[in-house]
Formats: structure tokens, sequence, C-alpha cells
């Protein structure tokens, strides 16, 4: 049996198992993604071996976070020895570069530009998501096959549950999709049928407009940026790279979201295709803060900064009150809910707690900064400032 570096339980609809993907390809190890590339019985033995770690909370985080917020994901995990199980893809960096893996460093050692790194990295992540998850299941509605490759992929542990699986997975994500931030108008018509057409939320403003209006500024952003250097930080690739292909290479097999996509930025969409194809592997060169970064840390500080503000300080007023549960299972019951804005148009969304140290992290990276080093961000970006990164803004 070939041995390889990583073995990775996921599936290619997930961005992060696409992001991790890449990180492997950039450090130049083997992996195997299971269960598709698996044998039956390695298929079988994996997934029971995950199931039983989930059950004694035995599956890591590289480094770890607070428990209690994290919650375990569906999918994706590594392993890098065969037997222990890990979660989260920015963890993966972090835990090559910690044990030497990467031919070259996967976050930067320059403290300013390791501070941006995890900023975008973290903006994809989380903001990121709501707009490709938008782009399958609204834009590309009529056109996407994730029900069809996920149950493909899952075959060896669904056996005669597959074609279930096929049916039944859209229609679950269609529904999910007021949870990940797209909700529709009560006059949606994609033409087709009612559990597959995207739902409208009594008391949840739509919120359509803003995703799309999000992800094109996030596309012209990159499309400026990759006009003038090869990556998102300079001459090589890096974590802020591997989040943002992660997240917007989701939608290279969703029909119409990767035809828009190519209309709106063609560079941007070569640039997937390279980075999918390996065209990333070995990269090297210099790393840099380019003033070609500007749009890019505009619509962050546009979106994900003040998100991320508004969900902490609801998760802070939630927990005086005395609430325990967040995330889906809250939003499934309606509670923990709180009302936001961004880019000037209103939003209504649940407190998700695996969200909070996402914050917790990048403003305690931003205090780690000298006042200088600071400065010369701020300098180089008006977006960069103390109020930005506080955990306790002015509202």
């Amino acid at each position: 049996m070939q041995h390889n570096d990583i073995t990775f339980w996921g599936v290619i609809a997930s961005p992060y198992q696409l992001k991790m993907q890449a990180i492997a390809d950039h450090a130049q190890l083997s992996w195997q993604r299971c269960p598709d590339q698996a044998g039956f019985l390695e298929a079988i033995s994996t997934a029971l071996r995950l199931r039983r770690a989930q059950a004694a909370h035995a599956i890591q985080r590289f480094p770890q976070r607070v428990e209690g917020l994290d919650e375990y994901p569906e999918v994706p995990y590594y392993s890098l020895d065969g037997k222990r199980f890990f979660y989260d893809s920015s963890g993966l960096a972090y835990h090559l570069d910690q044990l030497g893996k990467s031919r070259l460093p996967l976050l930067p050692e320059h403290p300013e530009q390791r501070f941006i790194c995890q900023l975008i990295d973290e903006a994809f992540d989380e903001f990121g998501l709501y707009m490709v998850h938008h782009n399958r299941w609204v834009v590309s509605a009529a056109t996407n096959c994730m029900g069809e490759v996920t149950s493909q992929e899952m075959r060896k542990v669904l056996l005669w549950r597959r074609k279930h699986m096929a049916q039944a997975l859209p229609r679950r994500q269609v529904r999910r999709c007021p949870y990940l931030f797209s909700v529709a108008s009560p006059d949606i018509d994609v033409g087709l049928a009612k559990k597959l057409t995207p739902p409208a939320r009594q008391g949840f403003p739509p919120t359509h407009a803003l995703l799309d209006s999000a992800w094109r500024k996030y596309l012209s952003a990159m499309e400026g940026l990759l006009a003038q250097q090869p990556f998102i930080l300079g001459d090589r690739f890096t974590l802020a790279d591997a989040s943002a292909y992660g997240q917007l290479s989701m939608n290279l097999i969703d029909g119409t979201a990767a035809e828009v996509l190519e209309e709106l930025a063609p560079l941007t969409f070569r640039w997937l295709c390279n980075i999918r194809d390996g065209g990333h592997r070995g990269s090297s060169g210099e790393l840099y803060l380019s003033e070609h970064l500007s749009p890019l840390l505009e619509i962050i500080s546009d979106t994900f900064t003040p998100l991320m503000q508004q969900n902490f300080r609801a998760y802070q007023a939630e927990i005086d009150r005395g609430q325990t549960l967040f995330n889906e299972a809250a939003f499934d019951k309606g509670e923990a809910l709180y009302n936001g804005e961004l880019l000037g148009m209103p939003f209504r969304s649940v407190v998700k707690s695996f969200q909070v140290p996402v914050w917790q992290n990048i403003c305690e990276a931003w205090v780690k900064l000298s006042n200088d080093q600071r400065q010369n961000l701020h300098s180089q970006n008006k977006a960069l400032t103390d109020e930005n990164f506080t955990l306790n803004p002015p509202e």
C-alpha cells in the first residue's frame, strides 16, 4: 500500500477540503482523500475510527483553541500519521509550518505580513463561505451537481443509500441557506420545485443583493491584485492564497456561478484553475505587502470586520442573558438571533460561537504588533486601525 504524507476525510464540495489540498500541494506532500480515493475496507475503517474519535471528543485542532466555542465540522479532517485526526483547514498550515514540513512557510515570518495573511485567511473562511455557498445554491440553483458528485465520492460508505443522499443533499443545503446568510425575498423564482428554491425567512431581511454585491467587490479586488503579482502576498503561495482559492474555486464546478466568475474576473478564474491543477507547487520568491492589496483589505474591512464585531457583541449579550445554545442548533429554534448591517444593508443572523475565537485571535494578533508596525500597516491602508481590531469597538 502506498504511503501518503496526509490522509484527508472530505469531499470536493467543501471549500475547506480544496484549501487543504492546495496547502498540501504547495508543501509538495502526497495525500489521499477518503473515502473517494481509498479502497473499500480502508474507507470503512477510516470512517469508523473518525466516528469513534468524534464521540470521544479526541479530535484536535492545531493550535488549540478555547474549548466549548468550536464545533466539529462534518468535513474535512486530516491526519499526518494515519491515526490521529485533526480539524480546521487553517490549522493544517500552522501544523505543517510547526513540523517543518513546508518547504517554505505557509505563514510569513515577518509580523506585518503574517497579520495580513491571517486576516485574509479568516475573512475568506468566515465571510467568503457565505458568498460561495450562495453562488452554489442560489445563483447556480439550476446548474450545480453537488448532490450527485458528493454521493459518488461517498459511495463506499453510503452503499445502498447513495441515491437517497444525491437527492437529499441539495434539499438540505438549500434549506440551510438562511443559516449561511443567504435569505431570499418572498417572491423568488428560480424555476425549480419549492424544495430546491432558496427560502425566505419571516423576520429576516433578504440578503441576496448584499452577497452578490460583496462577491463582485471581492472578485474586483482579486482581479486588480493578480494583474500585478502572482499571489496575494507577493511572489509565492501562502495561507492567504489557500483560503481565497478554497472558497472561490468551490464554484468552478457550479455551472452558472463559474461562468459569471470567468466573465467578471478572467485573471482570477485562470489563477484558480492554475492552483487547482497544481501550478503553485514549489512556488518561491519574495513576500511583500503591495499597494495593490488595498481594495481587498477595504472590502474585508467592509464585510468580515464588522460582521465579526457584531457577532462578538451579540455573543457577549447572549451570554449575559444566560444563553447557552448557539450556531445552527439555536438558529433552528429561533434563539440567539441578532440584527446587523453590512454594506449599508440590514441582515439578521444567529450568533456563531465558533467565530468568537476567530475574532479574538485576529484582535490579539493586532495587539501583539508593535506601535510602529501597526502604524506602518495603517499608513499603507486606512482600514487597518486600532478601532477595527478591538473586541469592544464603539457602536
